[in-house]
């Protein structure tokens, strides 16, 4: 092998090795970008079914509207946050989120905790005076890892406009039939009266609840929400190492094989071309 040869040689070997360091570096990197240390790993997130037994939430707002003669609107809204928030750190997370509801005067209303440690989970629904959700909202997302996030306001004014106005159907109704028992007649006609009255009453307490979420006093909107812990997945720097590695030794040798039959290609394309000059 003459000295041109060494030398061309010696100078494909330095770029081959250099491409594979540059392979290498910049799979190692990537890694670290990619995959934060710790890692978060094995968690569900999700609102437990808790829509049954808890208390509706209801607030209510004024509004002016002054197209022609200024008219005031009241209307009665339900508003909704909800929350879904994975924690490496449960107990201290917790205690903040607990201490949140208490400065921003809100009320736990429903709770669920359970799992074992390192896979615990809590939903809670909590009550918030209309005038302190938004604040304990945007507190609330800085604690955790934060999965998912939305708030939900929905119109609930033609809804209480149809509660009172069935409230106040029926209470016509139980005064008209009270009103028949003065009369007198059959004992059985008597009978009839008192179960209709009865069952009258019975829905008078069902709307009574249910226009009591609605009370002005009570007012409150809600947030829901949900604290899964976290197990934490250290990886370590031989292990990158490793998994850099094997990325760089597999794409190098991808990379050698295409550049081999890429050369193959261009050789015996001048071949040809060279043997069709030479024919003619």
């Amino acid at each position: 092998m003459n000295s041109f040869n060494k030398k061309r040689f010696k100078k494909t070997a330095i770029i081959l090795f250099l491409l594979f360091v540059v392979l290498f570096i910049f799979r190692f990197i990537y890694g670290y970008q990619t995959v934060t240390e710790p890692t978060i790993s094995n968690v569900l997130y999700e609102m437990a079914d808790i829509s049954s037994g808890v208390r509706k939430n209801y607030a209510s707002k004024k509004y002016q509207l002054n197209a022609g003669a200024p008219i005031s609107v009241d209307q009665k809204y339900e508003k909704i946050a909800d929350i879904n928030t994975v924690s490496t750190q449960f107990d201290k997370e917790e205690k903040q989120i607990r201490a949140q509801v208490k400065d921003y005067a809100g009320l736990i209303q429903f709770e669920n905790k359970s799992g074992n440690k390192g896979h615990r989970r809590m939903n809670l629904v909590i009550g918030i005076p209309p005038e302190n959700f938004d604040s304990i909202y945007h507190s609330l997302i800085e604690i955790g890892n934060i999965q998912s996030k939305q708030i939900t306001k929905t119109d609930k004014t033609n809804e209480y406009k149809e509660l009172n106005a069935r409230k106040a159907s029926l209470e016509k109704i139980r005064g008209s039939l009270i009103e028949l028992k003065t009369k007198g007649g059959r004992i059985d006609e008597y009978m009839q009266l008192e179960n209709r009255i009865l069952d009258i009453e019975q829905q008078l307490q069902q709307l009574g609840v249910s226009l009591g979420n609605f009370d002005d006093e009570n007012e409150f909107c809600t947030v829901k929400v949900a604290l899964s812990e976290a197990t934490l997945t250290k990886i370590s720097v031989l292990q990158r190492v490793k998994v850099a590695l094997e990325w760089t030794i597999k794409y190098y040798t991808i990379s050698l094989i295409g550049l081999s039959f890429a050369a193959l290609f261009a050789y015996l394309l001048l071949l040809s071309i060279e043997k069709i000059r030479t024919n003619i």
